[in-house]
């Protein structure tokens, strides 16, 4: 599934992905939801290599929230894939107080 954001930036994720994401009481929104994370001061950090894969941490509907996501590119430019996100842990909250 395809996503235009707010910031312009591309988003692209597996709709059965952000459906299980949706119901889940312990996250409760969905990718799309998610896109608030990059409107705001976030927290950036390095997971992966293969695949290279990024962590953001910051807000979504008044709720702290880490995102995995990679940078992938197709004929139209640059794109973010939405890999998997959840409630930030008390760690990720004290990073992003930290350095955001």
């Amino acid at each position: 599934m395809w996503y235009k954001g707010y910031t312009g930036l591309r988003f692209h994720f597996d709709a059965r992905k952000d459906r299980k994401l949706r119901e889940d009481r312990g996250r409760g929104i969905g990718f799309a939801d998610a896109e608030e994370i990059f409107r705001h001061r976030y927290f950036l950090s390095y997971l992966s290599e293969n695949p290279e894969q990024f962590c953001a941490t910051g807000w979504v509907k008044g709720g702290m929230y880490s995102l995995v996501f990679e940078i992938r590119t197709d004929k139209e430019g640059e794109f973010y894939h939405l890999v998997t996100l959840w409630k930030a842990t008390k760690e990720e909250v004290a990073l992003y107080e930290e350095n955001a």
